[in-house]
């Protein structure tokens, strides 16, 4: 091979190579920007769920908060509060809220809170229950989680915010109290959040 050829097979190889990383770099970045697009398509979905879109007209998605780790929403990093407002009065606000003490382990919620203290409604969107057992808590599977809708610190009052078992209101699952128990606890401590927060939460 003389150098003539020497050069020529460089000069390929460099431009392979360079195709082929563009290639993967432009492949990679319309990943992101499906799987960011598809994560706010299912968060949107998930938040009119609980707050109907005939109640706010801003853009809830965007309009967030960061606020800090506590103990009373179950997070141990910053998270953000989707806030829904109708002509910047505030209407509601959307928690991630963890409950940490699942039966296999965390349980991410929504939970949805009106201005007014009342809870517009909690949705599970993530977590790793049992099938057939602790998934009940997914929408799609029974109607336990509507359970929460419209109630508060005041109905019931705090002391029967607890599965039946334990002498509150709630009903637990057959041959699934953990889960239940842990969703109710951590609800309850996201009303107590808010309540403790509300004034801030909208600023």
């Amino acid at each position: 091979m003389n150098f003539k050829q020497i050069l020529i097979s460089g000069f390929l190889l460099w431009l392979f190579s360079v195709v082929g990383t563009t290639l993967v770099a432009i492949t990679q970045q319309q990943t992101i920007e499906r799987i960011a697009a598809n994560e706010k398509k299912v968060l949107l979905k998930n938040l009119y769920a609980l707050i109907p879109a005939s109640k706010l007209n801003n853009d809830i998605a965007q309009d967030s908060l960061v606020v800090d780790a506590n103990p009373l929403l179950g997070t141990q990093d910053q998270s953000l509060v989707y806030r829904a407002r109708m002509d910047d009065e505030p209407v509601a606000a959307v928690f991630n809220t963890i409950a940490p003490d699942g039966y296999s382990g965390a349980i991410h919620l929504l939970v949805g809170v009106y201005a007014n203290g009342k809870l517009a409604g909690v949705r599970v969107v993530k977590h790793n229950e049992t099938p057939g057992l602790g998934d009940g808590i997914e929408i799609r599977k029974s109607d336990w989680i509507l359970a929460f809708d419209d109630q508060s610190l005041e109905n019931p009052l705090p002391e029967l915010w607890k599965v039946k078992r334990d002498g509150g209101v709630y009903d637990q699952m057959t041959g699934a109290t953990i889960t239940p128990r842990a969703i109710v606890k951590a609800v309850k401590n996201t009303l107590v959040y808010f309540t403790q927060n509300h004034e801030t939460l909208f600023l």
